[in-house]
């Protein structure tokens, strides 16, 4: 909404070279608004109002850029303006963005940077994809504990300006191994004589830089922190972990097990940005393993082609019964694949949650029944479309419904837990893959239903 208000006034300064004009309007704006009002300008006029802000502030609104804004920015910038912004970018963000470009465009970028910092980005870059080192920074304070409160706010004063953060500080031993972490306001309410080893208790939670960034995330979830350190192999510190960071993951991860649950493999780019051909061969894979495993339907179906041919009537029912099926079990599958990503179902409730669901999938398909058996004999007050064994025909749609969605409803709960038990992503067990199962086994439960009720009538 912002671009849609600000966006045309920018690109007539720009044409006009107003310049002045120019900065005084992005001026008014925060380093994520300003990301807002160039991302639809061209590469060349948004390097043109990266020219025109303070250093700092163009640094700041680059890190809210998406990656391949980022890249395309800084080509267009001349060497010396992009190499002062890529060296004074937050280690962490500055990962996010080379971690997303291809090699040669790694390679490129990485000879703009200092010596120092070069040597931060190659070993951030050296860290596993997905691993909490790719998305720690360090730039953080630590302290000795043997230093007063007033070393500790001199060392802060002279330091804390290239800091990631000021809310906690690291308290590290002579061989940098971490002993504890301190929240800012611990130091400010003690007296200045007060020594750090006086307010730590040793008592924190720390990273593996090769920990997995969901796992991470949990942490930051179960500890409700804003800030997490991070340590080697032998517990030395090695930077911090933000906040900001995971709610990037987060966002990535929902929006992966969606993808996932929906029927196709997760999308590695935006929706708009995805190649057509990649976008098909993400969603056509999932489309033919789900065709082929449809395609075992008609195989059961023609199994029972002999009773449908005495008992067409029983045909008029099978799109009611596999639906009703696959929709419980799609229901399952999306709630506890659910729970187990927000960590309220492990693998050890498995039994828990197998009683709650026949609770509910008796429930659930007896209400269906119940209502399937009331309109097959109230339509056949008015019409004799189901023959003059209606009665025996509602029982079994009934009791069909009852056991289809006991069915799939078990089908849906267990398998994301089998598929976690087995080493697998759950979401895998997506709504679609569900229903597809049910389909096949919901016809040979209708089916055999149907030869229990109607045998020596219809069948």
């Amino acid at each position: 909404m912002l671009g849609n208000l600000i966006g045309p006034e920018l690109k007539e300064l720009i044409e006009a070279r107003n310049f002045t004009a120019l900065r005084e309007v992005l001026g008014e704006f925060s380093p994520a608004d300003i990301a807002e009002l160039i991302t639809d300008l061209r590469d060349e006029d948004q390097a043109v109002v990266f020219r025109i802000l303070p250093h700092a502030l163009a640094t700041d609104v680059l890190e809210y850029l998406e990656p391949d804004v980022q890249h395309a920015t800084l080509k267009a910038m001349g060497r010396e303006d992009a190499a002062r912004i890529l060296n004074d970018m937050s280690p962490d963000d500055r990962t996010a963005l080379l971690e997303e470009l291809p090699g040669a465009a790694v390679a490129q970028l990485l000879t703009l940077l200092s010596p120092d910092e070069r040597a931060v980005a190659q070993r951030l870059l050296n860290y596993p994809e997905d691993s909490v080192g790719r998305l720690m920074t360090p730039d953080l304070i630590s302290v000795r504990a043997h230093w007063t409160v007033q070393q500790v706010l001199d060392y802060i004063r002279e330091n804390g300006s290239d800091s990631e953060t000021l809310n906690v500080i690291y308290v590290t031993d002579e061989h940098g191994r971490l002993i504890d972490d301190i929240r800012i306001r611990e130091i400010l309410l003690r007296p200045l004589s007060t020594k750090v080893q006086e307010i730590h208790d040793s008592s924190f939670v720390a990273l593996r830089a090769t920990d997995d960034a969901e796992m991470a995330l949990t942490l930051f979830k179960k500890y409700d922190r804003n800030t997490l350190p991070v340590v080697d192999s032998e517990e030395k510190l090695l930077g911090i972990v933000t906040v900001d960071d995971m709610l990037d993951v987060q966002e990535e991860e929902a929006t992966e097990d969606i993808q996932k649950m929906g029927g196709l493999e997760a999308l590695e780019e935006p929706y708009m940005e995805a190649p057509i051909f990649e976008m098909v061969k993400k969603r056509g894979t999932w489309l033919v393993v789900l065709f082929l495993g449809e395609m075992l339907t008609a195989t059961a179906m023609k199994h029972y082609e002999h009773d449908m041919e005495k008992a067409l009537v029983l045909a008029l029912f099978v799109p009611l019964i596999i639906s009703s099926g696959g929709n419980s079990g799609s229901q399952a599958s999306t709630l506890i694949i659910r729970a187990m990503a927000l960590g309220e179902v492990t693998l050890s409730d498995w039994w828990t949650v197998m009683r709650k669901e026949i609770i509910c999938g008796l429930m659930l398909g007896s209400t269906l029944g119940i209502i399937g058996f009331l309109r097959i004999e109230a339509w056949s007050l008015f019409s004799d479309s189901y023959g003059p064994h209606h009665a025996l025909v509602a029982l079994t749609v009934a009791f069909a419904l009852v056991g289809i969605v006991l069915w799939g409803t078990l089908s849906g709960s267990m398998l994301p837990l089998l598929l976690r038990r087995c080493g697998l992503d759950p979401a895998t067990s997506s709504a679609p893959f569900v229903a597809t199962l049910v389909d096949v086994t919901g016809l040979m439960i209708y089916f055999n239903v149907a030869l229990l009720f109607l045998r020596g009538t219809m069948l």
